[in-house]
């Protein structure tokens, strides 16, 4: 191939390696020269342009994409026309992507005119996706090296597997504390993660976390026709004779590997029985959050076999992202419980009232802050840091004499999210996390505060404790430290609910009666209701 410099009439056959424009003449890259393209050149005074020409023996960069991508091409994949020496690949049907990684490397490997790149191993695909694309660098290639990619692929680089197990059966072992709406829930996302393959839930069980109960499931899904069956356990497997793993040896099953360094994921355990796949799912598998058990799960729905070295090897790209709940290096608790400081938001202008600050309204000869401050502190939390803005000598002359430390928040007026990004700020070093209280919910007592305490758990991922009451979440909601930069980047007049929606896996719920969590003083009317109930 010929690459340089030419006169406009010993460029014919060519094709331009740089746009060009002169004199009204625009000339784009990868124009092929002819007779009326030297006319225009030599029109606009050009007296050279850099051309390729391709010699006896040359392919151009088109034919030659086209060529090695027909060649990596294996079942289930399909070719679009090449342009610009590029040819694309696509996944014909719904599946798993399966890629020859040797072969991949040994067509790259030719010449690096020649490049191939593809998606991820194993990764699912849906109909239509881009799978893999072949670009040639130069404009055209010599034919020899074109050759020698397409036997490189040997027949195929990669194939779209299609999903072949459709009937699911699941079962989830329960122990005193998991709720019911925790299976329902977990169901629902396993629904979704089956649906792009087509399968589906034939039949659940929900029995106890009994080695016995387990076994006797196992049995009726496999008679049922499960293809391939799910355990949700609501104890971790701990070990190869955990209840899991010693059901499926009862019922002549075996456990092919426990444990695979993905992260989420850690503790999957694969087994089989009568010839059908069994997955122990790890707990981040209630999560639809991409985790280790969707690289498993996916592989086994299209049929392809899983083995030791298959999870062993899935060490390189496994820590998946930082989890929130994942377990802390250990440090003494001290005695008396976790360190929870608590902040109270009495920086608001109080719109809604019409005038009067609602924080300083009275109930029963008391102020609105003054009540819920003293809650606070005759509770568990180790101090109490009062945020003020609006009014703020009012505010603090209404909590006159009580133990705590003010911070003044100066863009009170930009709304809520200060005000939260200002307690947060004055919260001590050593406290654990903190609990966040309205300084308008006069209802909220230390004991619901205690509670919400001693639910805190960072040690087995309770990092996010709100109450609730009929499925509806209310205040005060306490945060462990790990969130407080996301606190911190909170904005407007908008509270930190997304952010208890983006970790639902590290919230712990209260159940309580009654409305005290619900209730704010918000306008005249909700006072006047206070104080007559």
């Amino acid at each position: 191939m010929k690459f340089g410099p030419r006169r406009p009439a010993d460029a014919i056959g060519g094709v331009t390696v740089h746009s060009l424009r002169q004199n009204g003449l625009l000339l784009k890259k990868g124009t092929a020269i002819g007779p009326a393209e030297v006319d225009a050149l030599e029109r606009a005074g050009v007296g050279e342009i850099v051309v390729v020409q391709l010699e006896s023996g040359d392919v151009s960069e088109d034919v030659a994409a086209a060529d090695v991508a027909q060649a990596v091409a294996g079942d289930g994949a399909s070719v679009e026309r090449a342009f610009t020496g590029r040819a694309n690949l696509f996944a014909q049907r719904p599946g798993v992507l399966v890629v020859d990684r040797a072969a991949v490397d040994r067509v790259n490997a030719v010449d690096e005119a020649i490049t191939f790149a593809t998606l991820p191993a194993f990764k699912p695909v849906v109909e239509g996706e881009m799978i893999a694309t072949v670009k040639l660098i130069p404009f055209g290639v010599e034919g020899r090296l074109r050759d020698a990619a397409v036997a490189a692929a040997r027949g195929s680089a990669l194939q779209v597997a299609p999903y072949v197990i459709k009937r699911v059966g699941i079962v989830s072992t329960q122990l005193p504390g998991l709720a019911s709406k925790v299976i329902d829930k977990t169901l629902r996302v396993t629904a979704e993660r089956l649906a792009p393959a087509g399968a589906e839930i034939i039949a659940e069980r929900r029995i106890a976390h009994d080695e016995s109960a387990l076994a006797t499931a196992l049995q009726e899904l496999l008679g049922l026709g499960a293809e391939l069956v799910i355990v949700f356990g609501a104890s971790a497997i701990a070990d190869r004779r955990d209840v899991i793993p010693a059901a499926i040896g009862a019922i002549g099953g075996q456990v092919e590997h426990f444990g695979m360094p993905v992260d989420p994921g850690n503790l999957l355990l694969i087994g089989s029985a009568s010839g059908v796949p069994v997955l122990g799912a790890p707990g981040c598998a209630r999560s639809p959050v991409e985790n280790g058990f969707d690289w498993v799960l996916m592989r086994l729905l299209a049929g392809l076999p899983v083995t030791r070295a298959d999870i062993t090897g899935m060490g390189v790209g496994g820590l998946l992202m930082e989890i929130v709940t994942r377990p802390q290096p250990r440090v003494p608790v001290a005695e008396g419980g976790r360190n929870v400081a608590a902040i109270v938001l009495a920086a608001g202008r109080s719109t809604r009232m019409g005038g009067p600050n609602k924080l300083l309204a009275e109930l029963n000869g008391t102020p609105l802050v003054r009540i819920v401050t003293e809650q606070v502190l005759a509770s568990k939390a180790s101090r109490a840091v009062v945020v003020t803005g609006h009014q703020a000598d009012k505010v603090e002359a209404a909590l006159s004499g009580l133990d705590v430390s003010f911070v003044h928040n100066p863009a009170f007026a930009e709304g809520l999210a200060s005000s939260v990004k200002a307690g947060i700020a004055a919260v001590p070093d050593d406290a654990d996390g903190a609990i966040v209280c309205l300084g308008d919910m006069p209802l909220i007592d230390s004991e619901l505060i205690d509670r919400l305490i001693d639910a805190f758990d960072p040690d087995r991922g309770g990092l996010i404790v709100v109450p609730v009451a009929d499925g509806r979440r209310g205040n005060p909601v306490l945060w462990s430290r790990r969130f407080f930069a996301e606190l911190m980047t909170l904005d407007g007049d908008i509270g930190a609910r997304h952010l208890i929606a983006k970790h639902a896996e590290a919230v712990t719920e209260v159940p309580v009666d009654g409305h005290a969590a619900f209730l704010d003083i918000d306008t005249p009317q909700a006072l006047e209701d206070a104080r007559r109930g």
